[in-house]
């Protein structure tokens, strides 16, 4: 009786270790993940390396509007034509841009519009170069000549029935230009005693294009 009573608690116990060993499905193991989320921070610039930044744009704005405004000063000057001396080239109250620079690189050339402020007058005069110097300018019957020749470029100057002092030769000096403006019946320039002839220093520069113009806008030739 005693040896039946240990094998039926050796076989309720052998029962109850089997209920509580794991349940195995061959190899597979099953296994709780959780992701992990991982942010990365971006390395910052450094304050050096920002400050660089910001001297390289300022210099580029600095350079943009130093270069905008040596082409404003050197092309962008305007001055107004007063009166009719210079019709059909431009008329009164046309305004022109000068032209600062081109005579710091050459000499006024026969032909060229010039603007000019004479014997410190406030106000400038815009006429056409004639005669250059070292040369002698005369008008003989409405005609130009320069060192005894008729001149031959088409310097745009027309009805010279007034030569003034031209009527006799004109000895430029070495520094003087003669100047006529394209309207020479009613213009007051070189031909005119007390207005003389142009210096170069009293060269202003060159007009070369007409910006508010009801008949001549455009480049001035």
């Amino acid at each position: 009786m005693q040896g039946l009573s240990f094998n039926r608690k050796r076989r309720t116990a052998q029962k109850k270790q089997h209920r509580r060993a794991p349940r195995q499905t061959g190899n597979l193991k099953f296994e709780n993940r959780k992701r992990k989320l991982r942010f990365e921070k971006k390395p910052s610039r450094s304050a050096a390396s920002l400050a660089a930044e910001i001297f390289r744009w300022g210099m580029e704005i600095a350079i943009v509007c130093a270069a905008a405004f040596l082409i404003v000063l050197a092309f962008g000057e305007r001055v107004s034509s007063a009166g009719d001396s210079m019709r059909p080239t431009l008329s009164n109250g046309d305004v022109v841009l000068v032209n600062r620079v081109i005579y710091n690189i050459k000499d006024p050339s026969r032909g060229d519009v010039i603007v000019y402020r004479e014997n410190e007058n406030v106000h400038y005069s815009i006429k056409r170069v004639v005669g250059l110097p070292g040369e002698t300018v005369q008008i003989t019957d409405g005609s130009v000549y320069i060192d005894g020749e008729p001149v031959t470029e088409d310097i745009h100057v027309s009805g010279i029935e007034y030569p003034g002092v031209a009527a006799e030769p004109v000895e430029l000096g070495e520094d003087e230009y003669f100047v006529i403006g394209d309207n020479a019946a009613s213009s007051d320039d070189s031909r005119t005693p007390g207005a003389g002839n142009v210096t170069r220093d009293e060269i202003y520069g060159q007009a070369w294009f007409a910006v508010k113009s009801d008949e001549n806008f455009g480049f001035i030739s």
